[in-house]
């Protein structure tokens, strides 16, 4: 049985990280790399970080704060935002990153998850998606609509078609944010993650939602996902990941010890 991996996430603004509810009203909740490397001492066996207004702003992503975390983590590394062409993603693999992320550039630009893959092969190319409830519809069957431009702007684009059609492109992993459930840690969207895992064939990381350890249990069992991303639940002590591994661990899901 495959491992599920904890995986906290920083968003990053202006050099520091932030954490909102439902993408608004951001407060600071410290220095990145500081932060980056208490995780990785404290047993996360990820590091997710998100430049999370370099896509709406149109700017390149925050490069030296890449540099300072991965010289300072020894456990893969997934850095998007901002990231629109194939040297952006080269500057992140080179600045000490394992994957990159690409979101709204991918959506305005699908051939740059072809592109990435074949350049650096789809291990390294996670195709993020911010997502929300937006009704059945011919144009969104799922019921479940595609957004972009950190949760600004949306696109029309279903997210299970997107999902698939990302995977076929060469995409080697999907982290999945429910906007609706971002930052309320009142628990992930089971409902859209357990579509997106079981329609696409290949990982899944479930986003948006962790308060509680039930939660992550939850997703990774009804919601078939392979890894979760936490952020308030730690950021705020809450919980340590020591003790959310333990509790996984005593529900009979396999997880890596934190040391």
């Amino acid at each position: 049985m495959l491992s599920k991996r904890i995986i906290p996430c920083l968003d990053v603004r202006d050099g520091r990280t932030t954490k909102g509810v439902r993408f608004k009203d951001n407060v600071d909740i410290g220095d990145p790399v500081a932060m980056a490397r208490y995780y990785y001492e404290a047993g996360a066996d990820e590091i997710v970080f998100y430049d999370i207004t370099a896509s709406h702003e149109r700017r390149g992503i925050l490069i030296d704060v890449v540099r300072r975390v991965a010289e300072t983590i020894f456990i893969p590394f997934s850095v998007g935002g901002g990231i629109r062409t194939l040297e952006d993603m080269r500057e992140v693999l080179l600045a000490g990153a394992e994957k990159v992320s690409v979101n709204s550039a991918a959506v305005r630009n699908p051939d740059i998850i072809a592109r990435g893959a074949e350049a650096f092969g789809s291990q390294c190319i996670v195709l993020g998606m911010d997502v929300k409830q937006a009704g059945r519809s011919a144009e969104i069957p799922s019921g479940y609509e595609v957004v972009i431009n950190g949760g600004r702007t949306c696109t029309g684009i279903d997210a299970v078609a997107w999902a698939q059609r990302a995977e076929k492109l060469g995409a080697g992993e999907i982290c999945l944010n429910s906007i609706d459930a971002d930052g309320t840690q009142e628990g992930y969207e089971l409902n859209l993650t357990s579509l997106i895992s079981t329609q696409a064939g290949i990982p899944v990381i479930a986003s948006g939602g962790a308060g509680q350890p039930e939660h992550l249990r939850d997703v990774l069992t009804a919601g078939h996902a392979d890894a979760a991303l936490i952020a308030s639940m730690v950021h705020y002590g809450s919980y340590t990941i020591a003790e959310i591994k333990s509790y996984l661990k005593r529900c009979g899901i396999a997880v890596r010890p934190c040391s």
